[in-house]
């Protein structure tokens, strides 16, 4: 059975929260950080939540099969999760609830002070990567792309083992 988003008129975010109460989690990690996630086999389902987590929250995510199981795991958190279990979870929305609860406790979360909050990540285009390769150097590369040494490092060796895909000739 292939299971996706209605086709329908649906209410997006009553249709995500059902989904969430029945195959994901809402809670706090074992380091206290707030988090919201989805255990799914369905591509139509996973790039639905991404979707809709994308315009609630920025986050931008990929779909990406685990390899033991071949499923998605797709994880919100700080932020990121405040914002989304906040969303879904509103007051009044017919939901477990002992998932409302976790929903609810989330926003009393705060960032520490000497929490960094990480930069948007930056995608690699197909010019960069063939900058990347025709130098050959990842000094080289990051002062001409205007990125870090590491990050040419390992985009580099990601593209040299097949873990990205070659740019394509130009």
């Amino acid at each position: 059975m292939t299971v996706s988003p209605p086709e329908c008129a649906f209410s997006r975010r009553d249709y995500l929260r059902g989904v969430v109460d029945a195959d994901g989690s809402v809670g706090h990690t074992g380091q206290g950080w707030p988090f919201v996630s989805l255990t799914t086999a369905s591509t139509a389902v996973g790039a639905y939540l991404c979707f809709y987590a994308g315009k609630v929250t920025g986050a931008e995510r990929g779909l990406k099969r685990n390899t033991r199981d071949g499923i998605y795991n797709i994880l919100y958190t700080k932020e990121n999760a405040q914002k989304l279990a906040a969303d879904l979870y509103y007051d009044g929305c017919l939901s477990l609830d002992r998932k409302k609860t976790a929903a609810d406790s989330l926003g009393d979360w705060v960032r520490p002070v000497d929490m960094r909050v990480a930069p948007p990540r930056r995608r690699w285009s197909a010019w960069e990567d063939r900058v990347l390769l025709r130098l050959n150097d990842d000094a080289a590369a990051a002062k001409e792309l205007g990125r870090t040494p590491k990050s040419c490092a390992i985009r580099l060796w990601r593209l040299r083992n097949g873990q990205a895909p070659m740019p394509s000739a130009r």
